[in-house]
């Protein structure tokens, strides 16, 4: 069982990939619905193999989710885990002098 900060260890380093925080980036633009992989490969312009690893990284680290319609698969961002770790951030490390003006 993975404690809390492996957790959000690994989802700072996989977002600490160029191509993953640019993928991630445009799946949370697309918003709840998500995108479509083709739609991801063409905007970010990468060979396919490299966008399924990339997203099969993501997705390991719970950032991101895959659900397919008929022939079509779609990623989503998970936001409550962006959430997730922001907070954690927010309370480990700041000790609430993030919060405080």
């Amino acid at each position: 069982m993975i404690n809390e900060l492996e957790l959000i260890a690994k989802r700072l380093a996989e977002l600490g990939h160029p191509t993953r925080l640019t993928i991630f980036k445009y799946l949370v633009k697309a918003g709840n619905e998500g995108a479509p992989v083709g739609e991801i490969q063409e905007a970010i312009g990468i060979p396919g193999s490299t966008l399924s690893h990339h997203l099969s990284r993501l997705v390991s680290a719970g950032l991101v989710i895959q659900e397919r319609d008929a022939r079509t698969l779609f990623c989503k961002p998970v936001f409550p885990a962006i959430t997730e770790t922001l907070d954690y951030l927010l309370r480990e490390c700041c000790q609430g002098s993030c919060t405080k003006k």
